[in-house]
């Protein structure tokens, strides 16, 4: 077998190969100074950039520990021994290597080597691409031309076609001398009674890593007979391609993402080409799954993703369901960028590869250019699903909006705008909603508490529970009600107005609407307490009623005539403020000039409330 490389080769690679450069294939390297240049470690996640080149000494990372040389970086990066790194930039710098005769110390890689696929993946490429030529690939052709596509476009992304025949790449390959074992390592082609080509009869996109290297495939259906109803196949795992770590386009895109500090991710690869071909030059896409953490950190290393060069991330999602879905799945992956995330969404729908179709390459960079902020777009989908004209429903989004931003990281900085956006979207009071904002971050604060403490089961989460009777939100409530049980004849004449609607909490509307039901306090004869709580349907609403009926009224001449009104009218104010609250919200929500007879009905109704919430003011105040 051949021998060990020899020493002097192996020195002269070393110093032919320019480190940075290829370090730069993998991480995007800034001068920090010193002849040294820095950048994010691709071996480690972190936030601040510790790895460090000196193109002269080699590299080390102050964070994890890691360095080396140029040899050692690509065995670590790429997984590759010693004698397969060595080859690999013996090509690229032009070194002939030598080798020991009859010295057996080199090592024997296990399987084929990375080199092997590399190549075997490079050559179905090219002939992928002479096949999209041939006659039988008229449709993939056709399906290239109806989305505006052109041949000059196909070659300049290395579009191809897989015969139909399963086993014209298979054959082709045997003639290069690749070997089986090879070509299925490779993910070329797969062993079912015999073996056949992967790929067959579709439309291929040939997807790369970083320094340009085909790794795999992406394939789209062409044909009705495909005997695959799956719209696209992609190259299986295999030891050089990842798909959790593979981006589409990476290759086109990683240098004008290092010079802008910006990336756009789109979802599929024709979108992928309308944005390089429309001067969108940072777009990639995921093949075949979803942005998940791995590939965040690809983009992260690209942008130099860190405090000192914030960028941008912007997604574009279909406004469907399914898009939504995704941009609140991206939305929790968040925390993965330093960069702001935005979200840029077309408003008829159309994905970019459509919109260039149908609107021209400007209307691609203007779909980018009119992104907004990720967490915004995230913010008005929860909106969307409570109904705003009822208060319950306000409280609703607003609660679930301030869990969803303290999910995410930078709530610092989020939570300035966020209360004054979802305070517009759903016309609730800001200062409301800062109450809300600040009780989501002291869940979050305390969840995280708990969870750096000793590790416990997992337990099922807790069934839904109804408001603390003593929180302060319902005091006037509480009081009234106690007014109502204890002293009925004293409150009869003053809680003639009182309703249902007064009482949010639901326990103590229950215990109004018996009250209601045994014909209000100036019925209340004998033993009322008692005969209230016998036909107390429900053992919360008994519990209360016992409660309020020996809870001491707090006020030191008892249930006199101030005291009932002023905490009575009281009540009703906020009543009034609620429905002040209701129809603020939906003028706020009415367009004055498209729905003018609503809205001057709407802003009526709301100077009649004022009016009334202020005599309802001054009775209190006057009882006082």
């Amino acid at each position: 077998m051949a021998g060990r490389i020899r020493d002097e080769d192996i020195t002269e690679v070393r110093e032919k190969a320019k480190i940075d450069e290829v370090v730069a294939d993998y991480v995007t390297l800034r001068p920090a100074g010193g002849g040294s240049l820095k950048g994010l470690c691709p071996f480690h996640d972190e936030k601040s950039p510790s790895f460090n080149v000196r193109p002269d000494r080699g590299w080390h990372c102050f964070g994890c520990g890691e360095g080396g040389d140029v040899f050692t970086f690509l065995m670590k990066i790429d997984g590759l021994g010693f004698a397969e790194a060595v080859e690999r930039l013996a090509d690229r710098y032009g070194v002939t290597l030598r080798r020991e005769e009859g010295d057996a110390r080199q090592e024997r890689p296990r399987g084929p080597q990375r080199s092997r696929l590399v190549e075997a993946n490079r050559i179905a490429q090219e002939f992928y691409v002479d096949a999209l030529s041939t006659p039988d690939a008229l449709a993939a052709r056709q399906f290239l031309g109806e989305r505006g596509f052109d041949q000059e476009v196909a070659a300049r992304f290395g579009i191809g076609f897989a015969p139909r025949d399963g086993e014209a790449l298979l054959r082709h390959l045997r003639q290069r001398r690749f070997s089986d074992e090879e070509t299925v390592a490779a993910g070329l082609v797969a062993i079912g009674r015999s073996a056949y080509d992967r790929f067959r009869g579709r439309l291929l996109w040939p997807i790369r890593d970083s320094g340009g290297d085909t790794i795999g495939f992406g394939a789209r259906r062409i044909f009705d007979d495909d005997r695959i109803e799956a719209k696209y196949l992609n190259t299986p795992e295999t030891s050089i391609y990842k798909k959790s770590q593979v981006l589409y386009g990476i290759d086109l895109a990683r240098r004008e993402m290092a010079r802008t500090s910006k990336a756009v991710v789109v979802e599929g690869y024709t979108d992928v080409m309308a944005c390089h071909l429309s001067g969108v030059g940072t777009a990639v896409a995921t093949c075949g799954t979803a942005f998940g953490d791995d590939h965040a950190r690809v983009l992260r290393r690209f942008l130099n993703d860190h405090a000192e060069f914030p960028g941008e991330v912007i997604f574009t999602f279909d406004g469907d369901a399914a898009g939504q879905k995704a941009a609140l799945r991206a939305f929790g992956g968040d925390q993965n960028f330093v960069s702001q995330t935005y979200v840029a969404i077309e408003p008829t729908g159309l994905d970019p590869c459509d919109v260039r179709l149908q609107q021209g390459e400007a209307a691609v960079r203007e779909l980018i250019a009119r992104r907004q902020p990720l967490y915004r777009f995230v913010l008005a989908n929860v909106v969307k699903k409570y109904d705003l004209d009822r208060a319950e429903g306000r409280v609703g989004a607003v609660r679930e909006a301030a869990a969803l931003v303290h999910s995410s990281r930078d709530t610092a900085v989020v939570a300035s705008s966020f209360a004054r956006e979802i305070a517009a979207l759903t016309g609730m009071d800001p200062a409301d909603v800062q109450v809300e904002v600040r009780r989501a971050a002291g869940r979050r604060a305390g969840d995280a508490a708990r969870g750096s403490g000793a590790r416990q089961a997992p337990s099922p989460p807790p069934a839904a529970q109804l408001p603390d009777l003593r929180d302060p939100r319902f005091i006037l409530e509480r009081e009234t009600l106690k007014l109502v049980v204890q002293e009925p004849e004293a409150v009869a004449r003053t809680t003639k107005d009182l309703a249902a609607n007064d009482f949010t909490h639901p326990t103590y509307r229950q215990v109004w609407e018996l009250v209601e039901q045994n014909g209000g306090p100036g019925a209340a004869g004998a033993d009322w307490v008692g005969r209230l709580r016998d036909r107390a349907g429900d053992q919360s609403v008994a519990s209360a009623l016992s409660a309020l009926a020996v809870e001491p009224v707090p006020s030191r001449k008892g249930a006199d005539d101030a005291f009932v009104a002023n905490t009575v009218y009281r009540l009703q104010e906020l009543t009034a403020q609620r429905r002040i609250a209701e129809v603020k919200s939906r003028l706020q929500r009415t367009n004055p000039v498209e729905q003018t007879t609503e809205y001057n009905r709407m802003f009526g109704e709301l100077t009649a409330l004022e009016q009334h919430r202020r005599q309802l003011r001054d009775l209190a105040l006057g009882a006082s």
